[in-house]
């Protein structure tokens, strides 16, 4: 009977370290890859909201009676999203790094250029907030294209891919 056992245990225990090593990792088992960046989907939603914001304040626009109130609103909820732009742009979160995303590394490559980019859309969206707070509907409208030339416009030129 002892015999038996010890024949058992000399076929098992082969098999059993057989399978004990299919679960471990080898030194040569390839890295995980990283998985995208939250900041990634933020930037996303964050210019999504951005472009909801805008939308809402050219509709008021193409109305007969606009309403300024949801004009200082939509524009103060673009200056608050473009002031979080600096954080939602870290690096090797570009398409070189293999991630879905518009962003060129140019952003990357002139830190200096994007942030005044940002910087510029800020002040265009806080000087549009101060034209619709002040009650004057024909002040808004050269306000709202400044927005967009030097928000929109002056950062998709540079720094995001041409999806037109």
């Amino acid at each position: 009977m002892h015999r038996l056992n010890t024949t058992r245990l000399a076929i098992a225990a082969p098999i059993l370290f057989a399978v004990a090593a299919c679960g471990s990792e080898s030194a040569d088992a390839p890295a995980p890859v990283n998985p995208e960046p939250l900041e990634i989907a933020e930037r996303q939603d964050n210019f999504k909201a951005i472009g909801k914001s805008f939308k809402a304040i050219r509709g008021q626009l193409e109305g007969d009676a606009p309403d300024l109130a949801v004009i200082e609103a939509s524009a103060s909820d673009i200056n608050t999203r473009l002031q979080r732009l600096g954080d939602l742009f870290p690096a090797g979160s570009g398409m070189d790094a293999g991630f879905d995303t518009e962003a060129l590394a140019k952003i990357w490559e002139d830190p200096d250029g994007f942030a005044q980019v940002n910087q510029d859309a800020i002040n265009a969206s806080a000087e549009l907030m101060a034209a619709a707070a002040s009650g004057d509907v024909a002040a808004v409208g050269p306000q709202v294209g400044n927005l967009g030339m030097k928000g929109c416009k002056g950062c998709h030129d540079v720094y995001r891919v041409d999806d037109g």
